[in-house]
């Protein structure tokens, strides 16, 4: 998606991360996210 500033995009960015690495189902690991793999994340997530 086309931003109009620097600023807005890295705003966006964060946002975007947690979806990708936290929420999306991923093909390639059996529709699980990213961050299911893992196993020792400091904290917890939702």
């Amino acid at each position: 998606q086309p931003y109009q500033s620097e600023t807005e995009r890295q705003v966006a960015f964060g946002d975007w991360l947690d979806w990708y690495n936290f929420h999306r189902p991923h093909t390639g690991i059996r529709g699980h996210a990213p961050a299911d793999r893992v196993t020792n994340l400091s904290g917890s997530h939702s």
